[in-house]
């Protein structure tokens, strides 16, 4: 039974059938929702079905990652059925009438992971009752560790008039123990749900919980026209990140760093840091570490 599900009673598998009723339409917010026992990247996954014309609102869930992808390139593995492995297809740039939704401008799609990373924090709040802060622009941290990542990739349209798709990637260790945990490239330990102490780890409803939260800041960002401070995300985006207030040094891609104090976030999602020369606006795409 090594090739089994149920070889770690800790890990029960997911139900796809009852994720698609309690997620999918008419019951949930997405349309669409696909659940592999093992895939190299759910990002590439969801990626793939974007340039094949998928429309917006595609989940796909993965009980195993063999590829899973991060910031620059990075690639990691996760333990079966230890985690949440999950993408959606986000479509932010077309209107969507039924709803009221306009296109949403391009300059605000920066936004969209630090709305999964609220997202994040709101759910596991509530399922494991942790408090966790976000280190910007994509890290969920339990007492100063990294227990969950977030990763925003744009799929340019197939013509140049068409606006890129947005897949929005995201994974949180839940039972993960001590001698499973990645190694951070940047130094900064790693830790999950069970052993910061979580009241639940049920994947089940963290996974439910995580993906309404999502759509339901998504669905707040497009109602105010992609407006992160009218639809109240960077209110509370600011109010879970522990980065703003503190001092930061950034390395930057061309091996150049600067040091200074984290100050902000402006409209556009950018992490302000005022340095002895005045303030930085940096973009996530404009920085290779934040210490």
């Amino acid at each position: 039974m090594s090739g089994s599900p149920y070889t770690d009673l800790d890990r029960p598998p997911l139900s796809a059938a009852r994720l698609r009723r309690a997620l999918t339409a008419p019951n949930g917010p997405w349309a669409r929702l696909e659940l592999r026992a093992e895939t190299g990247s759910t990002n590439a996954d969801v990626a793939e079905a974007a340039r094949a014309d998928e429309p917006e609102g595609l989940v796909v869930v993965a009980e195993r990652q063999t590829e899973g992808r991060g910031r620059r390139g990075r690639v990691w593995q996760s333990p079966a059925r230890a985690g949440i492995a999950t993408s959606v297809l986000l479509r932010p740039g077309e209107a969507v009438p039924d709803r009221g939704w306009l296109p949403a401008t391009p300059t605000g799609y920066g936004w969209l992971p630090l709305l999964a990373g609220v997202a994040l924090v709101e759910a596991v709040a509530r399922l494991a009752e942790l408090e966790a802060t976000l280190k910007w622009p994509n890290d969920l941290l339990i007492d100063d560790a990294k227990c969950a990542g977030v990763l925003a990739e744009a799929v340019p349209g197939r013509a140049p008039d068409q606006p890129p798709a947005i897949v929005l990637g995201i994974g949180l260790n839940v039972t993960l123990r001590a001698d499973e945990l990645p190694v951070n490239p940047t130094g900064l330990p790693a830790t999950s749900l069970q052993l910061a102490g979580a009241v639940a780890t049920d994947r089940d409803p963290l996974l439910r919980a995580l993906l309404r939260a999502v759509a339901d800041w998504y669905d707040r960002w497009r109602s105010a026209g992609g407006d992160a401070v009218a639809s109240g995300l960077r209110d509370a985006y600011l109010a879970a990140c522990a980065t703003i207030g503190r001092e930061v040094r950034v390395l930057l891609p061309n091996g150049d760093s600067l040091t200074g104090t984290a100050t902000g976030v402006d409209p556009d999602g950018q992490l302000m840091v005022t340095t002895s020369t005045g303030v930085r606006t940096l973009a996530a795409g404009d920085v290779l570490h934040l210490r």
